[in-house]
């Protein structure tokens, strides 16, 4: 593959109800895509970077100004054998994994077009369907909440993840596993605890959650494995694993017993297949996370998701739980069994809509 052309774009889209964490309120995404072309054949890409720093330093000004002046100048007029060499060829530019996903993913996408292979397949997927959990935002009512996931239950999820902070804790947990005695369900920090806060992470062993997702700091390893040491519950980490050896020293510190891969966080999906055979060498269980990504995001999901040690349900969910009209064709959709088929067609699968991401551009600049 020769890459001849890369094209930015930012598009917003407005989210159909408000996401709130422990570190705030979404109302609505600015999604930076990249569109790839490998002699012709084009590729989609998706940085999962946030708005604000605030979930990682990376935004989406950011990766922008990385993808333009750093990363595309070592691929461009290059000529690849495979989309498996980008990550090894980025190397020098340091962190910035939002950025690399994002590039790197469409050269994957373009590489399996170019095979007529769907990415799956290609990036050695063995899965065809995956099972979908939900994840939900920090509700302002505990009815609220019971009523939205009653709701998700019924349109078949098969897992519950709700986001918890300090005082919106133990009594949403509570109230939830009394509702639904046998609800599979979760409960994701990000990172909003300290490792004094261990007696009252503690007091969640009473509820027989599947994990607590990155409870304490964002890139503390060591005080997980001490929170590990004393809690029933599994801990799983999220923005702790940017790296291999960040996965490699959570394992060996028994600072967790899952782990959450992002494609973005870590950065693409070579990366992410690296982390994902280290984990099913060491019996640590894997799932995905998601970052409230469009349809080019989520089908990268979806492919990532298809690796074999991919045990748990994801946060890969329909596109309507989330936009009013997505930007590819079809939508993501989740079967009444709370699963998704990974697609057979070739690339990610999912036709991206030129008109709608037209529609919704704010900005766009060519690299040539």
């Amino acid at each position: 593959m020769l890459l001849r052309k890369l094209t930015l774009r930012e598009i917003h889209l407005r989210l159909l109800s408000p996401f709130e964490t422990s570190f705030g309120k979404i109302e609505h995404r600015r999604i930076l895509l990249v569109e790839a072309d490998a002699e012709g054949i084009t590729g989609w890409g998706e940085s999962t970077a946030g708005e604000n720093p605030f979930y990682s330093y990376e935004t989406v000004e950011t990766d922008w100004l990385i993808l333009r002046d750093y990363l595309w100048p070592i691929l461009k007029g290059r000529e690849l054998a495979s989309a498996s060499e980008v990550w090894d060829l980025f190397a020098p530019v340091r962190g910035h994994n939002m950025a690399k996903a994002a590039l790197e993913s469409a050269v994957w996408d373009a590489e399996a077009k170019q095979k007529n292979l769907p990415l799956a397949k290609l990036i050695g997927g063995t899965l065809e369907e995956i099972p979908c959990g939900v994840s939900i935002g920090i509700q302002p009512t505990i009815a609220g909440l019971l009523s939205k996931v009653e709701a998700e239950l019924a349109a078949g999820y098969q897992r519950i993840k709700i986001k918890i902070k300090p005082g919106l804790d133990i009594e949403p947990v509570r109230a939830l596993r009394e509702r639904f005695p046998r609800l599979r369900l979760m409960a994701d920090a990000n990172s909003a605890y300290g490792l004094e806060d261990a007696p009252l992470l503690k007091a969640l062993d009473a509820y027989y959650l599947i994990m607590i997702e990155q409870p304490l700091g964002w890139d503390d390893i060591f005080s997980h494995a001490e929170l590990q040491r004393q809690l029933e519950t599994p801990v799983c980490l999220d923005e702790c694993i940017r790296e291999l050896e960040h996965a490699r020293a959570a394992i060996k510190t028994g600072a967790c017993r899952i782990i959450n891969i992002k494609l973005g966080r870590v950065g693409g999906h070579t990366a992410a297949r690296r982390i994902h055979d280290l984990c099913r060498a060491n019996s640590i269980p894997v799932w995905c996370g998601g970052m409230l990504e469009s349809g080019v995001g989520r089908a990268h999901n979806i492919a990532m998701s298809s690796l074999e040690n991919f045990k748990l349900p994801g946060d890969v969910s329909a596109s309507r739980r989330y936009w009013d009209e997505d930007i590819i064709q079809p939508e993501v959709e989740v079967s009444r069994q709370g699963t998704i088929r990974v697609p057979s067609a070739a690339g990610i699968g999912y036709t991206p809509r030129i008109d709608r991401i037209e529609s919704l551009t704010r900005r766009r600049e060519i690299l040539e």
